[in-house]
């Protein structure tokens, strides 16, 4: 890896329990493995040795993992549907004495990412400076005409003028994906939100961009990777 900063670099794999789109989702295999071991495998690819398994499920508690990857049990109130990343994190990292270093986080939702676009994201992370590296996918350009409602008045949530250009002439927008985010562990900690000042992008294709939250997406995930492999 390239560029990748000095302090030490670990990944983070959020595995939850309840999921209503998808019952059981995290575990549900993928190509003849659990969804969140393609996170873990992508992130021993990408040349990370240290890797943490936040979770509550018993499954992969007990699963017998590769050489540097953790898991830890995640306390019952950080498991709803209503906790936050941010509510989890800030619980865990101390817990887990990862107070300092680059941190790599990898949901198990995203499972067709790559072990060169985690580098790719160190690498620029280590290059630029920035308080953070997300990956991020081609938005329609068209939400920069919407606006929030107070009571009956119209708020634009971008410029006003977005509101009345054409849509030809509006700029290009992109969206998080959840695939892929790289930032400071003490940073995070000390500030206790992502308030980043300096947020750089790392465009990745739509096909590795998937995110699993119903059956529908777990069979489209299984027919990329089906197609790629073929």
């Amino acid at each position: 890896m390239t560029g990748v900063p000095l302090a030490p670099v670990f990944a983070v794999v959020p595995a939850r329990a309840g999921s209503k789109g998808l019952p059981g989702k995290n575990v549900t295999p993928l190509a003849g493995k659990p969804l969140y071991r393609h996170s873990i495998d992508a992130a021993l690819a990408a040349g990370i040795r240290e890797i943490h398994v936040t979770t509550d499920i018993p499954e992969i508690l007990e699963a017998r993992l590769p050489e540097g990857v953790t898991t830890h049990l995640r306390p019952p109130h950080l498991a709803a549907d209503t906790t936050t990343m941010a509510e989890v994190l800030l619980d865990f990292l101390p817990r887990a004495g990862l107070t300092q270093g680059t941190l790599v986080l990898l949901q198990p939702t995203s499972p067709l990412r790559r072990p060169e676009t985690i580098r790719a994201g160190l690498d620029l992370y280590a290059a630029t400076g920035a308080s953070m590296v997300m990956s991020v996918s081609p938005a329609e350009r068209s939400v920069l005409k919407w606006g929030l409602l107070e009571g009956d008045r119209f708020v634009p949530i971008a410029r006003k003028e977005f509101c009345f250009a054409n849509r030809q002439s509006l700029p290009p927008v992109v969206r998080p994906n959840g695939a892929l985010y790289v930032y400071d562990a003490g940073t995070f900690l000390a500030r206790g939100d992502y308030s980043a000042e300096d947020i750089r992008v790392l465009p990745i294709a739509d096909d590795e961009a998937q995110d699993i939250d119903t059956a529908a997406d777990l069979a489209r995930c299984a027919a990329l990777l089906g197609s790629t492999e073929r």
